[in-house]
């Protein structure tokens, strides 16, 4: 049996290993970490929603009225009025029949994948999804099939290739190390003509991108016309869980067979009220979304005129390209001594020799203080030998008005019995 220390020794060796870091008070732009404060940019906490009054309220209200457990599964006395509630609004969000709850993103992609995939057939996964998605094509016992990241014509060998074993093309919508955008109108070509289902993990597209937030599958205007789209309650929309859309037929076969649903506690009361009322929020203030978009745009200019290698982002991760880990380390620490919490993402997160900062801009950020950011990150840059040369001119004083007004104190939605 290999000593747990020899392993821990090689990670260290490696530039590998990690350790937790201490958040302390609400998510925000702005945290104090490890008793110091930071500029955030590494949250997923994309729209702000996770501190918003109205949303802390709600999961308030509801941890006072229904208590802050479910006390079972759904499929034994767990099921709540809270979370047909949650999954009607879902439904009708992104356009599908039905959708059911999960505990997490990862046990939703899991279950899914598995429940769908069966041995003998054949899965088709972009080499870039995220790990929860591998672990189900894993767990299925079906082949599976990594297409080269967003590459249409491998994909199409690879279905050539299973002649007629295909059951399931499976994809990040936006892919959460690079934040690029799955290219959905081909894939749902290829899944129609080659008879095999599509299922999009919309995680990180969920409020940042398509109309109104509703994500990479409404963006590219085919809201559903895909089998399954996968989201989270935990990122933009600033509580806890996920969920599977789908037609009422799929949701009915998830709830008969995917076993991290059918063995899982349901969702507590707390996180599904707010996550409504988050919900709420992002469909009555669609500008949220604008907000963030404006400010990945700020983030990536202001990277590109430092002189960082950026990857192929679109949306508002930006990855900050280094490759190797230990200089990514030593960039993400150079960084927080002033005051700039961004996340180093090293293997087995990313490929080797891509190890990254990975930038992530939230709507309630000031464009100045990301100008700010993109600055200390360059000169970090430069002093750490990640870039050579001298520093760019400064770039013109910001107006922080413009970037970001105040939160209204909306009122907190009454949760009433579902009729």
């Amino acid at each position: 049996m290999t000593d747990l220390g020899d392993r821990l020794d090689e990670l260290r060796e490696r530039g590998l290993h990690r350790r937790l870091k201490l958040v302390s008070g609400p998510q925000g732009p702005r945290v104090l970490l490890d008793g110091r404060p930071v500029l955030l940019l590494c949250s997923n906490n994309y729209l702000g929603l996770a501190g918003h009054p109205r949303v802390r309220e709600a999961a308030a209200e509801a941890a006072m009225r229904w208590g802050v457990g479910a006390g079972a599964s759904r499929l034994i006395s767990g099921n709540m009025k809270l979370h047909r509630r949650l999954e009607e609004r879902l439904a009708a969000f992104k356009g599908h029949e039905a959708s059911l709850l999960f505990g997490s993103g990862y046990l939703a992609n899991s279950g899914a994948i598995a429940a769908l995939a069966r041995n003998g057939e054949v899965v088709f996964s972009d080499q870039l999804n995220h790990a929860s998605i591998i672990d189900g094509c894993r767990l299925s016992r079906a082949e599976t099939f990594a297409y080269r990241h967003c590459d249409l014509d491998h994909l199409e060998w690879g279905l050539r290739k299973a002649q007629g074993r295909g059951s399931l093309i499976v994809t990040d919508g936006v892919f959460s190390m690079d934040g690029d955008v799955a290219p959905i109108e081909d894939l749902v070509g290829l899944s129609r003509r080659y008879d095999c289902r599509l299922m999009v993990d919309e995680a990180h597209a969920t409020g940042a991108i398509g109309p109104g937030g509703r994500g990479s599958v409404a963006a590219a205007g085919l809201c559903g016309e895909v089998d399954g789209v996968i989201g989270t309650l935990g990122k933009a929309l600033g509580s806890y869980g996920a969920y599977v859309c789908a037609s009422s037929e799929l949701v009915d076969y998830l709830i008969n067979v995917a076993r991290p649903f059918i063995f899982s506690t349901a969702p507590p009361p707390p996180t599904v009220a707010a996550a409504i009322a988050a919900l709420e929020l992002l469909e009555s203030n669609p500008h949220r979304v604008e907000r963030l978009q404006s400010n990945a745009r700020t983030m990536r200019d202001a990277l590109l005129t430092e002189g960082l290698p950026l990857g192929p982002s679109e949306t508002q991760i930006v990855p900050v390209m280094v490759g190797d880990p230990e200089a990514t380390v030593q960039l993400s620490e150079r960084a927080l001594e002033r005051g700039i919490f961004a996340q180093g993402i090293r293997p087995p997160t990313v490929p080797e020799g891509t190890s990254r900062l990975r930038l992530a801009t939230m709507a309630t950020h000031r464009g100045a203080e990301l100008v700010r950011a993109a600055k200390v990150l360059g000169d970090a840059a430069r002093e750490t030998g990640v870039l050579s040369g001298p520093a760019p001119d400064p770039l013109e004083e910001w107006d922080e008005d413009q970037w970001i007004e105040p939160e209204r104190r909306e009122p907190v939605p009454q949760l009433e019995e579902a009729a």
